[in-house]
């Protein structure tokens, strides 16, 4: 169980981080080129978030066949904890590109 909770940490912090990153460097892009970076990094945050999901959950099309082979084979768990990892990646990336969406208004009402 704690090698579960483990992966989905690990998944979740990863997506997370990638987003934050690639955010953060797409700031500084748009300083450097004279662009407005709060537009530029609220942009990116929406692209990289599916990136940020094949990241962290290896960038493989491996973690889909898993679950497509225990599901057939009637393994059940395996399946699940699969999802689940995906679950949690798509969390992770999800929250850093609100994070970056809700920094980017200024804590704006609007």
């Amino acid at each position: 169980m704690a090698s579960f909770i483990s992966k989905c940490l690990l998944d979740f912090l990863v997506a997370f981080g990638v987003v934050l990153g690639g955010t953060m460097l797409a700031g500084i892009c748009a300083v450097l080129t004279l662009e407005p970076p709060a537009w530029r990094m609220a942009s990116v945050a929406e692209q990289i978030k599916i990136w940020a999901l094949v990241a962290a959950i290896g960038g493989t099309i491996d973690p889909i066949r898993a679950i497509e082979t225990n599901f057939i084979e009637g393994h059940i768990s395996p399946a699940i904890k699969q999802i689940m990892y995906i679950v949690c990646a798509f969390t992770g990336a999800h929250v850093g590109s609100t994070l970056i969406q809700w920094i980017c208004k200024g804590g704006s009402n609007g």
